[in-house]
């Protein structure tokens, strides 16, 4: 063998540090410490270390109740900007409640119901001054594509209500806990790309199912997918009612031009706010004014007056509906969670604070849960009335408290108002708002960043478009899953090489200029290494080998003698990669190589050590620094002579 026969004489060579072992860790304190980084990282009960009882006793309740934290520094001028923001973003609600409450199949009454108590709810226990509490498009079109395959909405209309009550019980009983059980990383599995894209298709879809109100149609497909929407369109040519269509087309023009007066003018931003109920109050005038209703323009109708009734005994707890109901609930939860943590964030980022995700689960579920009982459907907080409540000049969740009570008023006196109301203004202020979900500069984003993100945001999109709102979800999950898989399954090495002038290695395809050593092979492992990566390392490490070889031997340089494995990036290991290690040392020994680890974590050697590898290795052989190592290395191969000729490279490969 060669320089792999010779121990490093440390006694010639001095080293500036030895790699030091951590001291074992009892297997109870370790579980603990991980628990708490998984389930508690922003540590929640170190406000109420060295407190007196009746101090926690009042952190606790703020803990759940941030209003009794906030509301004592109240002031005059925030009550007057909270105003303003609360009627503005009222005056977007009650046109937009009525709509999204017409895309679930449910009575447009929900609408204004679920722009009542739900709000309230949230002002008490929502962390967010700015997240504004309301119906969203998504979720109203995921409940009624989920229940409209259990129960049809026309033909069985109790029931259909009644399970979408149901669904919106177990959708804040999952939110809750989710917050409760501190398990909100459950939500970062829906990456950026994955929500890009499922927002876009949805809004896509929730455009094209509007046809059938700008159409003035009475029958349409309860699909989803482009191909079914646009055969129910095209099929029912001879019904289509132009008088529906070119008012349509009118108030959705109009809406966009309010849109677009905004975003140029960001101060003018209330002619966007004030544009759906403006829509809806000129719409209804025009019917009334014309009876509009007489020549195929279908109206709201009737609504009745007076305050949320109890839904509470509604709820379906028995088969053969409850799984759907289930379902329903959990997805739809998820979706409405993830928009109204991120909307949430996104904001609290603008005025520099900090919203507590936990706490927002416990809020937006509670606020589901009161609703539910309270003849509500699902509810978040939508980025479309969120950015008008920040833009009107918001300072608290008091403008949540304001818009509810703008909407009491609504249903205890204005609701024989909405009667005729056209059903095809609904549809225009929908699609208005939809067409802004569809992010194409996002989209373009991604391709510039990251092909694969982009292939999930695509693959979302034509998921939902093509097949179903629910096929899109789990085809975007699953890719995303599945490139997580792929970077813990296929982790990256790399050559490192020395940068000149410097003590410094670095990957060589990054930094062309940096050197490898001669007779050293230098690599990196990028990932922790477990069992679903140990076998691929393993047969990847010894094809580094090889290639180093075949490099040497076609140069007639010197013949390779060490390989360094860079352990900076490997923060943990488990038995299947320690037993890498082993066939790793093997095959090394067997090629008259010398096998040198540097640079490994705490975690990493503590393991190392227990398995006895170090033992096996020699712990003269792990360095603190991949130069530490190259030194020792550079000493052996020019100041040692073997005891004997290495063996023929080819012999050596053949025997392996």
């Amino acid at each position: 063998m060669g320089n792999a026969d010779y121990v490093y004489p440390s006694s010639n060579v001095e080293r500036a540090h030895r790699v030091a072992i951590p001291p074992s860790q009892p297997f109870v304190k370790s579980l603990k410490y991980n628990l708490k980084e998984t389930f508690f990282p922003d540590d929640p009960l170190r406000q109420f270390k060295n407190q007196t009882p009746s101090r926690k006793f009042l952190l606790g309740l703020q803990h759940f109740l941030p209003i009794l934290e906030w509301a004592p520094r109240y002031t005059f001028e925030f009550l007057r900007a909270d105003i303003i923001a609360g009627i503005t973003i009222a005056s977007l609600a009650i046109p937009q409640g009525i709509s999204y409450a017409k895309l679930a199949n449910l009575p447009p009454i929900l609408g204004l119901y679920s722009s009542f108590v739900p709000p309230l709810v949230y002002a008490m226990m929502g962390s967010s001054r700015d997240l504004a509490v309301g119906t969203v498009a998504v979720a109203s079109l995921l409940t009624a594509s989920m229940l409209g395959n259990e129960v049809n909405a026309n033909e069985n209309p109790k029931l259909y209500l009644h399970l979408a009550f149901t669904a919106t019980f177990f959708a804040g009983v999952f939110q809750a806990s989710l917050g409760l059980l501190r398990l909100g990383f459950i939500v970062d599995f829906l990456s950026h790309a994955t929500i890009v894209g499922f927002m876009a298709g949805a809004a896509t879809v929730v455009c094209l199912q509007q046809l059938k109100g700008i159409l003035g149609l009475d029958h349409f497909t309860h699909a989803t997918d482009l191909v079914s929407v646009m055969r129910s369109v095209f099929t029912q040519t001879h019904q289509w009612r132009w008088e529906s269509a070119v008012l349509g087309c009118c108030f959705l023009f109009f809406l966009l031009i309010a849109r677009y007066l905004s975003k140029r003018r960001p101060k003018f931003f209330w002619i966007s706010a004030m544009g759906p109920l403006t829509s809806v109050v000129l719409g209804s005038l025009l019917v009334y004014l014309t009876h509009a209703e007489r020549h195929g323009v279908q109206v709201i109708g009737h609504l009745k007056k007076g305050l949320n009734p109890p839904s509470f005994g509604d709820l379906v707890f028995v088969s053969p509906h409850l799984t759907t109901a289930i379902k329903t609930g959990i997805i739809t939860g998820v979706i409405a969670l993830a928009e109204g943590i991120a909307v949430g964030r996104s904001f609290a980022m603008f005025k520099n604070y900090h919203i507590d995700g936990n706490k927002e689960m416990i809020a937006i579920g509670t606020m589901n849960i009161v609703g539910s009982c309270t003849s509500c459907h699902l509810t978040t907080g939508p980025f479309s009335r969120s950015a008008v409540n920040f833009n009107a000049g918001c300072k608290t969740a008091v403008s949540n408290i304001v818009m509810a009570l703008t909407v009491m008023v609504t249903l205890l006196f204005l609701t024989p108002l909405f009667h005729y109301t056209p059903l095809v203004v609904l549809s225009s202020i929908i699609i208005s708002a939809m067409l802004g979900l569809i992010d194409y500069e996002a989209a373009i984003h991604l391709w510039n960043v990251d092909k694969f993100d982009f292939i999930v945001c695509i693959s979302a999109y034509v998921g939902v478009v093509f097949g179903s709102v629910e096929m899109g979800l789990v085809i975007a999950v699953a890719i995303s899953l599945l490139r997580v898989l792929l970077f813990v399954a296929r982790p990256r090495t790399f050559i490192l090489g020395n940068i000149p002038n410097s003590i410094v290695y670095r990957n060589v395809e990054q930094y062309p200029n940096a050197s490898t050593v001669p007779g050293v092979l230098i690599l990196e492992i990028e990932a922790p290494i477990y069992f679903a990566n140990s076998s691929y390392l393993r047969e990847r490490i010894s094809r580094w080998i090889d290639e180093e070889e075949d490099k040497l031997k076609s140069s007639l340089e010197t013949s390779l003698q060490y390989v360094i494995l860079d352990m900076g990036a490997v923060g943990n290991i488990d038995t299947s990669g320690i037993g890498m290690f082993e066939e790793v040392k093997k095959i090394t020994d067997r090629r008259g190589l010398k096998l040198v680890l540097a640079n490994p974590g705490s975690e990493v050697i503590k393991k190392l050590n227990k398995s006895k590898f170090i033992e096996k290795i020699g712990h003269e052989w792990i360095f603190l620094t991949v130069g530490e190592a190259v030194t020792a290395c550079n000493f052996m191969l020019h100041t040692c002579k073997p005891n004997s000729m290495k063996h023929d490279q080819s012999d050596a490969y053949n025997n392996v």
